[in-house]
C-alpha cells in the first residue's frame, strides 16, 4: 500500500507581476518561491517580460518570461500575453501544481494550460480588478465583465485564497466557489522599529515637523488625493513613497509634501520606521501590505475602513480606522495623532505586537498546507487509476 507523503512539489508560480516590478504582488511571489525553495521544493515562476529595465536575478530557480505589453494608460504595468511557452515551460518543469498569483491575463492562459495537462490549481486573488474598472471609469457592463472573467478563472481552481475576510464575503456574493483565507506575511526584521533614523527625520522634517507617510503605488486607483488636507496640517509634513502615473499631478497637487520616488529594501525600511504616523488613501485594498510594514515598523495606522484594512487595523489601538474616500477624515485622524506623543507610542507598540505572528515563514507554510491538501487527493486519484 502506498503511504502519500509530499517530499518535494514541483509548483509553477504563474504571475501577473514579477520582479524587478514593485507593488504586492510581485513581492507576494517573491517571498513564496523563496521558501518553498528553502523547504527543499522546486518553484517555477512564469511572468512577463518586462518592459525596458533589464530583468532581475538570478534567482534560485528557473524564471520563464512571456512577450508582454504596456497596459493602455499605465507603461509601468507590463500585460503578460498568451504563449505557448507557458505549457512547454510546466512540461519541461515537471509540474505538480499550478499556482495562479492574480490572474487576469497571463492567469487565465495558465488555468486554461493547467486544465488541459491535468494540473490542479490553487488561484490567489489579490488584485481588486473590478474596483479599479470602476476607478477608471468602466462602469456597468466593463465591470460586470470583469467579475465574469475572474468568476470563471477562480472556480475553475481546487481553491482560491482569499486575503480579508471582507474579501471573503464580497467573492462568495459573486458566486466564487471554494475559497480560503490566506494573508501576509511581513518581513519583521527587515521592518523594525528598531530602523528609525534621526538623520533621516531632520532631513525630512526640517522644522521639527511631525512625519506623516503614504508607501504605494501612485495611481488613479490608489487616491493618493485625498492626502492634500494632511499635507496643508500645521506642524505636519507629509511624505510620499513610491512612483507612478499620477506622480506629476500629485507634486502639483500637494507641493509642501516631501516625494521620495521609488524605494525598497533597507532605504524604505528606514523611511517607515522614521515616520511618525503612516497614512494610507486606497479604497480598493484586498489586504494592504504596506499598512503590515509600518505596523511592523512600530507606526500606528490611519486607513479606509474597507476591504483589507478592517482586518489589519484595531480602531483605537493600532491606528484608526476613517469613512472610504473622505478626505477630511483622514486628515482629521492624522492631526489627532500628530497632537499626542503618547498615543502614537502606544499604538505603534500595539501595532507591532499584532504582527508578530505573521511572518512570512508562517505564511509560506500556510501555502504549502494548501498545496499539499490539493495533490493529496490529486495524488489518490492517479494511484487508483
Amino acid at each position: 500500500m502506498h503511504v502519500f507523503h509530499v517530499v518535494s512539489m514541483r509548483i509553477a508560480i504563474i504571475t501577473e507581476s514579477f520582479a524587478p516590478d514593485l507593488n504586492g504582488v510581485a513581492n507576494c511571489v517573491l517571498h513564496m518561491a523563496e521558501h518553498l525553495v528553502r523547504r527543499g521544493h522546486q518553484p517555477l515562476i512564469v511572468a512577463p517580460e518586462p518592459g525596458g529595465s533589464q530583468p532581475a536575478g538570478p534567482f534560485p530557480y528557473p524564471v520563464e518570461r512571456v512577450p508582454s505589453m504596456s497596459l493602455p494608460g499605465y507603461p509601468g504595468f507590463r500585460l503578460g500575453l498568451p504563449s505557448r511557452a507557458v505549457r512547454s515551460a510546466l512540461a519541461r518543469h515537471g509540474t505538480d501544481l499550478v499556482h495562479l498569483a492574480s490572474p487576469v491575463f497571463l492567469g487565465a492562459t495558465g488555468s486554461a494550460v493547467a486544465r488541459h495537462l491535468g494540473l490542479p490549481a490553487i488561484a490567489v486573488y489579490q488584485t481588486d480588478i473590478p474596483a479599479y474598472a470602476r476607478a477608471y471609469g468602466w462602469h456597468g457592463a466593463g465591470e460586470a465583465a470583469a467579475w465574469r472573467w475572474l468568476r470563471r478563472i477562480h472556480n475553475a481552481a481546487e481553491r482560491t485564497l482569499v486575503p480579508s475576510t471582507a474579501v471573503m464575503t464580497q467573492l462568495r456574493a459573486h458566486g466564487f466557489e471554494r475559497t480560503w483565507l490566506w494573508g501576509r506575511g511581513v518581513d519583521l526584521a527587515r521592518f523594525s522599529p528598531g530602523r528609525r533614523c534621526a538623520v533621516l527625520r531632520r532631513q525630512l522634517a526640517t522644522g521639527g515637523e511631525v512625519l506623516a507617510g503614504y508607501v504605494g503605488r501612485l495611481a488613479t486607483e490608489k487616491r493618493v488625493d485625498l492626502l492634500a488636507p494632511v499635507a496643508e496640517l500645521p506642524g505636519v509634513r507629509l511624505v510620499v513613497v513610491g512612483g507612478g502615473p499620477a506622480a506629476a499631478a500629485l507634486r502639483e497637487r500637494m507641493p509642501s509634501a516631501v516625494f521620495l520616488g521609488e524605494q525598497r529594501g533597507e532605504q524604505l525600511a528606514r523611511t517607515y520606521a522614521s515616520l511618525d504616523v503612516f497614512v494610507h488613501s486606497g479604497p480598493h485594498e484586498t489586504f494592504g501590505q504596506t499598512l503590515q510594514e509600518a505596523a511592523a515598523s512600530g507606526v500606528p495606522v490611519v486607513a479606509p475602513a474597507a476591504g483589507g484594512p478592517l482586518d489589519l487595523v484595531d480602531h483605537g489601538v493600532t491606528g484608526f480606522l476613517v469613512p472610504p474616500g473622505s478626505a477630511p477624515a483622514l486628515a482629521e485622524a492624522v492631526a489627532r495623532l500628530a497632537a499626542d506623543p503618547r498615543l502614537r507610542a502606544e499604538q505603534g507598540r500595539a501595532a507591532r505586537q499584532k504582527v508578530l505572528t505573521r511572518d512570512w515563514p508562517a505564511i509560506g507554510d500556510a501555502l504549502i498546507g494548501h498545496y499539499e491538501a490539493v495533490l493529496r487527493p490529486a495524488h489518490a486519484r492517479r494511484v487508483a487509476a
